[in-house]
């Protein structure tokens, strides 16, 4: 039998490629993405490297400058303090100043961070003891005093080297202490702190005065003690630092003027004589540390504010610079800016220098891959092509197609292609062969098939009938046994009210009030699942109750203990899992008795006041055990005119809503509460109405039972 020719399909025709093409091109590509990844994350991971580096080198420096500043300025205020201590111990006499020279003089030869150390009255009187030209190396001690009450001549004196006046160096007239920034500003304030940063114009180095004020034991003000510091040790400091290449460091105030520099060049003040002033960052020569000021103050607007270190980029002449401020701070009101500024091309070069080197070698394993490639998609293409014109003769028609190639180098996997094409071929034409009476015999075969899954079908239908009839009997038998409305009237001490709704077609909740004999007994139980079982089960314990009710047996103990051997014996007969919580309530005369397991009965007052009783100690679920006596247990409420019970089943408090979020017993006994002054039926409907409107469109899974009593 020759088979026909395959038409190929014309309605849509994708773009095709060769085989060669379609293995060399992918295997280029990836070539190239590997490559350009590798190369860029070289690249990207030395950046980083770089940024981590100066970070880490720049919390360093800014440390390390912090910890050597805060040393040189705890000195001052150090030797105020030891100053203040001695006046204490009579040491030091403000009526004398003449008799602190000596005391002083040993001082600034023991602290040789300072400049000067001394002491101010309140009668204008003040001496001093220090050095000049100590910050450039060609220090000479000297004393200056203004011993006259009031207003007097200041005289500068040499001193020997033991520290006694030797010459007069220089006289400044009318010279009154009180008036001077080193006064005010221990007075302004009223403890001890910092001037503000001063030019001396005699050498035009910068300084810094601490000051404390003096009381006696009275609280009389005294004076005040003062000790300079010269700030060009902070600078020859900062210009022992080595921050990259060409990095630099420096201290500023809020406001810009600079304080010290690593900058060996860099002025601190312009201008001279009387017209010098401080220089700002903002206005130096220096483009880093210019740009930087710039740039601090547009990017972080109040720098009077910094609390904490901040680490900034930006961009200066194209080239990226790496900046850190963060804030020096002391008890003492100091508010200094610590500054670093390590520009990003100290680092990069020999990175950029191993991302070229990457790159090349990069081109060249890609030139190496792609020749490769092509000579391995050829190795595999050329058999496949001869595999690829055989099948075509095979698809035209021609069965006794069969391939036998031979290559340079023989691939196992080729060669088990061949041989299943071959296989393949010879197959197919048995195949054409033989279809015929294949075809006819599956034929049959379905027939019968099809046969029997209609058989299955009818019977499945049927069954299905059979199972919906019981369950419509078992759901009538639960709707027949309820209470009905003129039973509930006929009870003359009670309003009651019930309701009960089954998630499913049978469900598995119970609730029943019978009366006999003046005593009424409510029973609400919950049987486990919903279903046919669930239905027998409900039936069987109203059945139950009802029996004990009518030989009337009231001692709790005997008639929980009756009724679960009875429903225990009949669940073990069903050979059944299933088991139900049950409370049994027995009214009479005002008094209303509580016993067996299941939810929180609620005992509502007439103002609505709700008192919740947890039954878990009153029982076990009924159908579990076939011995409960022992845990078996009951209490007593009393009830007064407006009074009531309201009884329930998980369904209600476990119900969800659209979010999946419970419905609540909190949210029932405020609903009830709220209702309670009207008739139990209202109570009832308000319940379910507002548990209705909470449950919205989502689908209820349980059981809804809900039964209110009042006493009238």
């Amino acid at each position: 039998m020759s088979a026909k020719p395959v038409s190929p399909n014309t309605a849509y025709s994708p773009r095709k490629f060769r085989l060669h093409t379609t293995l060399v091109l992918p295997f280029v590509l990836q070539i190239v993405t590997a490559v350009g990844l590798v190369g860029y994350l070289s690249f990207r991971n030395g950046q980083q490297a770089v940024n981590d580096l100066v970070s880490q080198l720049q919390h360093e420096v800014s440390s390390r400058v912090k910890e050597q500043v805060k040393g040189y300025l705890e000195a001052p205020h150090l030797v105020n303090q030891i100053n203040e201590d001695a006046a204490r111990l009579g040491a030091l006499d403000f009526n004398n100043l003449e008799s602190s020279r000596s005391y002083l003089w040993k001082q600034v030869l023991r602290f040789k961070s300072i400049g000067h150390a001394g002491l101010a009255n309140e009668k204008g009187q003040y001496l001093r003891v220090g050095w000049v030209n100590r910050s450039i190396g060609a220090e000479e001690p000297q004393l200056a005093e203004q011993l006259k009450l009031g207003t007097g001549d200041l005289i500068y004196y040499n001193l020997d080297k033991n520290g006694n006046p030797i010459k007069i160096a220089k006289t400044v007239p009318n010279y009154d202490v009180r008036k001077r920034p080193l006064y005010k500003a221990a007075l302004k304030n009223n403890r001890a702190g910092w001037s503000d940063v001063y030019i001396n114009f005699g050498y035009g180095s910068l300084q810094i005065n601490a000051s404390s004020t003096y009381y006696d034991t009275q609280g009389k003000l005294m004076g005040v003690f003062t000790c300079q510091m010269g700030l060009d040790q902070i600078r020859g400091f900062l210009q022992t630092l080595q921050i990259g290449k060409s990095g630099q460091v420096f201290l500023i105030e809020p406001s810009g003027e600079l304080i010290a520099t690593s900058l060996t060049n860099q002025p601190l003040t312009v201008g001279t004589g009387e017209e010098q002033k401080r220089l700002k960052a903002q206005e130096s020569s220096n483009p880093i540390m210019r740009r930087s000021m710039e740039y601090l103050q547009a990017r972080l607007k109040n720098l009077n504010n910094l609390q904490d270190a901040s680490q900034l980029d930006f961009k200066l002449d194209g080239q990226r610079q790496f900046l850190e401020v963060s804030p020096l701070k002391d008890e003492y009101g100091l508010n200094w800016l610590v500054v670093v500024v390590v520009p990003e091309a100290d680092f990069m070069a020999q990175i950029n220098a191993n991302t070229r080197n990457t790159v090349l070698l990069c081109l060249g394993a890609f030139g190496l891959a792609i020749a490769i490639g092509i000579l391995t998609a050829q190795t595999i293409t050329n058999p496949i092509l001869r595999l690829t014109q055989a099948s075509k003769e095979l698809a035209a028609g021609n069965l006794n197609q069969r391939v036998d190639t031979k290559d340079v180098v023989e691939i196992e996997e080729i060669e088990t292609l061949e041989q299943s094409f071959n296989s393949m071929a010879g197959q197919l034409q048995e195949a054409f062969e033989t279809l015929e009476d294949k075809v006819k015999e599956r034929t049959a075969e379905l027939a019968t098939a099809n046969e029997e899954i209609i058989a299955l079908n009818e019977k499945l239908k049927a069954e299905n009938l059979r199972m919906g009839a019981e369950l419509d009997i078992i759901r009538e038998m639960q709707q027949l046994i309820l209470p009905k409305a003129a039973e509930l009237e006929a009870i003359e001490d009670l309003d009651i009210a019930g309701f009960m709704e089954p998630a499913d077609e049978v469900g598995g909740d119970y609730y029943d009030v019978l009366h006999t004999n003046g005593i009424v007994t409510i029973g609400i139980g919950d049987v486990t699942g919903h279903g046919l079982e669930s239905g027998i089960l409900m039936v069987m314990t109203q059945t139950a109750v009802r029996t004990l009710k009518e030989i009337q047996e009231f001692d709790p103990v005997r008639f929980l203990d009756t009724l679960n051997r009875t429903i225990y014996k009949n669940v073990q007969r069903m050979n059944s899992e299933k088991n139900l919580t049950l409370a049994i309530l027995n009214y009479a005369n005002g008094r209303i008795s509580i016993s067996g397991q299941h939810e929180e009965t609620l005992v509502v007052r007439k103002g609505g006041e709700i008192e919740r009783i947890d039954t878990m100690d009153l029982g076990m679920p009924i159908g579990l055990d076939d011995d409960i006596t022992d845990l078996i247990s009951h209490i007593t409420v009393e009830l007064e005119p407006g009074d009531g019970v309201v009884l329930y089943t998980d369904g209600i408090p476990e119900a969800k809503d659209i979010n999946k979020k419970f419905y609540g017993l909190e949210r029932l006994c405020e609903v009830v509460s709220r209702n309670w002054s009207n008739n139990a039926e209202q109570i009832k409907q308000a319940a379910i109405n507002d548990l209705r409107e909470f449950i919205g469109e989502q689908k209820v899974f349980d059981d809804i039972t809900l039964v209110v009593l009042k006493q009238k």
